[in-house]
């Protein structure tokens, strides 16, 4: 069984770029290199969608071979508009987010369906891809222009070289006479320049205006997080709070309970029976200690002092140490991270421990913290048990996923019956 729950992080508003493409020659340069690129690349990968979505569609019917097919269709639609949202972003660095893929958050094959048409409607994914597209016909136009722009340079030099009274400009098949060679020359070099710098400038103008996300989307992706999150906090605080009503109604209870009637039992035979009365003392001593613990425990589960003290390399040795089953644990983090995301990772480790050790019969399980370059923090927890967790409303594996829906971050859970059992978040930092 497989289970997996994605949290979309708030979508940054995008600023303006810090400089208008007419000022900037470096990137006039580059648009203009680019799209020569796209004109010779971009029709072969136009090319190669088309094949795949032809062959697709036309083998479906034969014993469905050609999903495979529409499969790769998609999925390649998606490499191209990652790429193409990368080069935008590089090009005029507009703080785009990167093109992520969707995620699975059901388990079989119908949640498997389920994201590869969530990402075949992607309208990130369609407006990429029309920014290639677009890229590609201005990439087709700026070739044959660079070909006259060379050409025009060569007709200014061919008073020099010329045996007759008339050259050809190349690429037109435009006869100049040699006496007005030069000014030709100039003229068409300068109209072919202005030409490739105007697209050059339509390309950064057009691109803005289809990858970047509108203000007001961004502002409904935002408001959307803000509910998603809103929602998880919710639902975590009242998982959390089930389960803490439950240790104290089924642990600590009893237990004091248990205390107060074996000390009536003694204050009544202190007179009698002194013997029986001390030895009812002790065993009201030893369940009041153990009492102790367990409010003790209970509060370790709420807040890891700790973790605040130390840090979460620190507050997961103490996990660690503390668990009824051998842990691996393999921590490398540079720096200190946000209290809120070091708390879901630290609680939604010692989670995974505490089912580990209840209920998957394992004998051994491996944890890995890592903190990835952007910033976030990366964990999975890993046991070598029987498998076949789910995620069910109101349960342990259920608080671990709102809480990370709550600090704004992913998590993923693979449990197939026989094992292994694998758990990984993602939080950001500044969550």
């Amino acid at each position: 069984m497989t289970s997996s729950t994605l949290a979309p992080s708030a979508a940054p508003v995008v600023p303006p770029p810090s400089r208008s493409p007419l000022r900037d020659p470096l990137r006039i340069a580059g648009a203009i290199a680019q799209l020569a690129a796209l004109g010779v690349v971009g029709p072969v990968v136009f090319t190669v969608l088309a094949t795949l979505l032809g062959v697709g569609l036309g083998l479906v019917p034969v014993l469905g071979i050609g999903l495979v097919f529409l499969l790769g269709f998609v999925y390649a639609l998606y490499g191209v508009a990652w790429l193409e949202t990368a080069r935008v972003d590089g090009l005029y660095a507009l703080g785009l987010p990167g093109l992520a893929p969707r995620r699975r958050t059901t388990p079989g094959f119908g949640g498997f369906l389920r994201v590869v048409w969530r990402q075949f409607i992607d309208p990130s994914m369609w407006r990429a891809i029309a920014s290639a597209a677009i890229g590609t016909v201005l990439g087709l136009i700026v070739l044959p222009l660079v070909s006259v722009f060379a050409s025009a340079i060569v007709l200014v030099f061919a008073p020099l070289f010329a045996r007759s009274g008339a050259v050809t400009l190349a690429g037109t098949g435009i006869e100049v006479p040699v006496s007005w060679a030069v000014v030709t020359g100039i003229l068409v070099a300068l109209v072919a320049v202005a030409a490739i710098i105007g697209l050059a400038v339509l390309h950064a103008v057009l691109a803005r205006a289809i990858v970047v996300p509108t203000r007001e989307a961004q502002l409904v992706e935002q408001a959307r997080t803000s509910d998603v999150r809103r929602e998880g906090a919710i639902r975590a605080s009242e998982v959390e709070r089930t389960r803490i009503e439950r240790d104290l109604h089924d642990g600590v209870q009893p237990r004091l309970v248990s205390v107060g009637m074996t000390l009536g039992l003694a204050q009544q035979k202190i007179d009698d029976d002194p013997e029986a009365a001390k030895a009812l003392l002790a065993e009201a001593h030893t369940s009041t200690k153990a009492a102790i613990t367990e409010l003790r425990q209970l509060a370790r589960g709420i807040h890891a002092s700790v973790l605040d003290d130390r840090g979460l390399d620190a507050a997961l040795s103490a996990l660690a140490g503390r668990s009824p089953i051998p842990v691996q644990l393999d921590v490398r983090i540079d720096r200190r991270c946000d209290s809120n995301a070091e708390a879901a990772v630290y609680f939604c480790i010692a989670e995974s421990l505490t089912n580990a050790a209840k209920h998957s019969r394992a004998t051994g399980c491996r944890v890995l913290v890592r903190q990835r370059p952007d910033g976030s923090l990366w964990a999975r927890v890993e046991d070598d048990g029987i498998g076949g967790a789910q995620v069910t409303p109101g349960g342990g594996l259920d608080g671990i996923m709102n809480r990370v829906l709550a600090a704004g971050g992913t998590a993923r859970l693979d449990s197939p019956q026989g094992g292994p059992t694998s758990l990984e978040v993602s939080v950001p930092c500044a969550s």
